[in-house]
Protein backbone atom coordinates (compact mmCIF):
# COMPACT_ATOMS: atom_id res chain seq x y z
CA UNK A 1 0.00 0.00 0.00
CA UNK A 2 1.54 3.48 -0.71
CA UNK A 3 1.10 5.92 2.41
CA UNK A 4 2.83 8.89 3.22
CA UNK A 5 2.96 9.37 6.93
CA UNK A 6 3.78 12.44 8.92
CA UNK A 7 4.66 12.38 12.69
CA UNK A 8 6.91 15.06 15.26
CA UNK A 9 3.88 17.47 15.68
CA UNK A 10 2.82 18.58 18.84
CA UNK A 11 2.21 21.93 21.39
CA UNK A 12 5.17 23.80 21.79
CA UNK A 13 5.74 27.24 23.13
CA UNK A 14 6.75 30.28 20.85
CA UNK A 15 10.60 30.70 20.46
CA UNK A 16 10.76 27.19 20.72
CA UNK A 17 12.22 24.23 17.67
CA UNK A 18 9.95 21.19 16.40
CA UNK A 19 11.05 18.53 13.79
CA UNK A 20 8.62 16.91 11.67
CA UNK A 21 9.03 13.80 9.40
CA UNK A 22 8.02 12.48 6.17
CA UNK A 23 7.99 8.90 5.20
CA UNK A 24 7.14 7.09 2.37
CA UNK A 25 5.65 3.65 2.44
CA UNK A 26 5.51 1.73 -0.42
CA UNK A 27 7.14 3.96 -3.08
CA UNK A 28 10.15 5.82 -2.64
CA UNK A 29 10.14 10.03 -3.08
CA UNK A 30 12.46 9.40 -6.22
CA UNK A 31 11.41 11.62 -9.18
CA UNK A 32 9.38 13.64 -6.46
CA UNK A 33 9.03 16.93 -5.05
CA UNK A 34 7.95 16.57 -1.33
CA UNK A 35 6.05 19.51 0.28
CA UNK A 36 5.22 20.54 3.29
CA UNK A 37 1.87 22.32 3.51
CA UNK A 38 -0.27 23.48 6.52
CA UNK A 39 -3.82 24.51 6.60
CA UNK A 40 -5.20 26.54 10.24
CA UNK A 41 -8.57 26.25 10.78
CA UNK A 42 -10.54 28.65 8.44
CA UNK A 43 -7.96 29.36 6.47
CA UNK A 44 -7.04 27.76 2.93
CA UNK A 45 -3.96 25.19 3.01
CA UNK A 46 -0.98 27.04 2.04
CA UNK A 47 2.66 25.94 0.63
CA UNK A 48 5.16 26.28 3.63
CA UNK A 49 8.71 24.28 1.82
CA UNK A 50 9.59 21.76 -0.72
CA UNK A 51 12.32 20.06 -1.88
CA UNK A 52 13.12 18.48 -5.12
CA UNK A 53 14.28 15.02 -4.30
CA UNK A 54 16.60 14.38 -7.50
CA UNK A 55 18.39 17.65 -7.44
CA UNK A 56 18.21 19.02 -3.81
CA UNK A 57 16.52 22.27 -4.81
CA UNK A 58 14.27 23.85 -1.81
CA UNK A 59 11.61 26.69 -1.91
CA UNK A 60 11.18 28.39 1.32
CA UNK A 61 7.35 30.57 1.48
CA UNK A 62 8.39 33.68 2.96
CA UNK A 63 7.10 33.35 6.60
CA UNK A 64 9.41 30.98 7.33
CA UNK A 65 12.66 31.49 5.63
CA UNK A 66 15.18 32.26 7.95
CA UNK A 67 13.22 29.65 10.45
CA UNK A 68 12.54 26.61 8.93
CA UNK A 69 14.71 23.95 7.39
CA UNK A 70 13.33 21.17 4.42
CA UNK A 71 15.77 18.54 4.09
CA UNK A 72 15.71 14.72 2.98
CA UNK A 73 17.44 11.31 3.90
CA UNK A 74 18.26 9.17 1.26
CA UNK A 75 19.36 6.39 2.81
CA UNK A 76 15.93 6.56 4.85
CA UNK A 77 13.57 7.77 2.21
CA UNK A 78 12.63 10.38 4.72
CA UNK A 79 12.07 13.88 4.43
CA UNK A 80 11.97 16.47 7.36
CA UNK A 81 11.36 19.83 8.31
CA UNK A 82 13.18 21.40 11.15
CA UNK A 83 11.07 24.46 12.52
CA UNK A 84 12.85 26.92 14.80
CA UNK A 85 11.93 29.84 16.54
CA UNK A 86 8.18 29.07 15.95
CA UNK A 87 5.55 31.48 16.42
CA UNK A 88 1.90 30.88 17.44
CA UNK A 89 0.82 31.58 13.64
CA UNK A 90 2.65 28.79 13.10
CA UNK A 91 -0.08 26.38 14.40
CA UNK A 92 -1.95 24.42 11.93
CA UNK A 93 -2.30 21.06 10.54
CA UNK A 94 1.12 19.96 8.64
CA UNK A 95 0.65 17.89 5.89
CA UNK A 96 3.52 16.07 3.70
CA UNK A 97 2.63 16.11 0.02
CA UNK A 98 4.80 13.64 -2.60
CA UNK A 99 3.98 15.49 -5.92
CA UNK A 100 4.50 14.32 -9.02
CA UNK A 101 1.46 15.47 -11.42
CA UNK A 102 -0.89 13.46 -11.86
CA UNK A 103 0.65 10.77 -9.32
CA UNK A 104 0.57 12.76 -6.13
CA UNK A 105 0.24 11.20 -2.63
CA UNK A 106 -0.52 13.00 0.53
CA UNK A 107 -0.43 11.98 4.01
CA UNK A 108 -3.31 12.54 7.00
CA UNK A 109 -1.05 15.40 8.55
CA UNK A 110 0.26 16.29 12.03
CA UNK A 111 -1.15 18.90 14.18
CA UNK A 112 1.45 22.01 15.38
CA UNK A 113 0.56 24.07 18.06
CA UNK A 114 2.40 26.68 18.92
CA UNK A 115 1.62 28.64 22.52
CA UNK A 116 2.69 32.64 23.49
Amino acid sequence: EVQVVESGGGSVQAGGSLRLSCAASGFSFDGFAIGWFRQAPGKEREGVSCVSWRDGSTYYADDVKGRFTISIDKNRNMVYLQMNNVKPEDTALYYCGALADPEDYWGQGTQVTVSS
